[in-house]
C-alpha cells in the first residue's frame, strides 16, 4: 500500500488543525474512564500563549459542577514569559469549562454514583480554539492496576511476536 502525503510510517495522518498540546497519561492509570466529553475553555491571553507554548500541567486537575457550569480546577497553567506581572494570569485561577445543559444534566446524573469523578484529559487544538477533552473516571484499586500493566505487557509481546514473523 502506498503511503500518501502527509503519511509517516502507517501512523495518522498529521493535521495541524489538531494538535495536542497538554496530555495527562497519569489519569489515564489512576481512573478507568467510562466515558470523555470535549469542551471548551474560557481562557485569558496569557494563558492562551503558554498553553500554545507547552507550559499546562494537568496532572492534578479535576472537574466540578456548581451553580450549573462545570468549572476546571488545579490545573497548573505557568505564567507567560513575555508579559508584566500587571497582565499575567494566576497560575491556579478556576477555569469555566464550556458545555451544553443537556451534557451537564447528564455527567451530573452520573457523577451521583458513587466513586464517579470528572478528570481533564487533555488539552488540544481544534483549528485554532483550545479545547479540553474531560473523562467520567471511576478510581482503580492497586490489583485493578496491576491487571491492567500485566495485560498491556502481554498485548505489547504479542504484536512483537508477530511483527518477528
Amino acid at each position: 500500500m502506498a503511503k500518501g502525503p502527509g503519511r509517516q510510517g502507517g501512523g495518522k495522518p498529521k493535521d495541524p488543525a489538531h494538535k495536542l498540546l497538554a496530555d495527562n497519561r497519569f489519569a489515564r492509570h489512576q481512573y478507568e474512564i467510562l466515558e470523555t466529553l470535549e469542551t471548551g475553555i474560557e481562557l485569558l491571553g496569557t494563558e492562551v500563549k503558554s498553553i500554545r507554548s507547552g507550559q499546562v500541567n494537568l496532572r492534578d486537575g479535576f472537574c466540578l459542577i456548581r451553580n450549573g457550569e462545570m468549572q476546571l480546577h488545579n490545573v497548573h497553567i505557568s505564567p507567560h514569559s513575555h508579559a508584566g506581572r500587571f497582565f499575567n494570569h494566576e497560575p491556579l485561577r478556576v477555569r469555566k469549562l464550556l458545555a451544553h445543559r443537556r451534557e451537564l444534566d447528564k455527567l451530573r446524573g452520573a457523577l451521583d454514583q458513587k466513586g464517579l469523578t470528572l478528570i481533564p484529559l487533555n488539552l488540544h487544538l481544534k483549528g485554532s480554539w483550545i479545547k479540553v477533552t474531560v473523562g467520567l473516571g471511576k478510581g482503580r484499586k492497586l490489583h485493578d492496576k496491576r491487571h491492567e500493566e500485566k495485560r498491556k505487557v502481554e498485548a505489547k509481546e504479542a504484536r512483537a511476536a508477530i511483527a518477528r514473523l
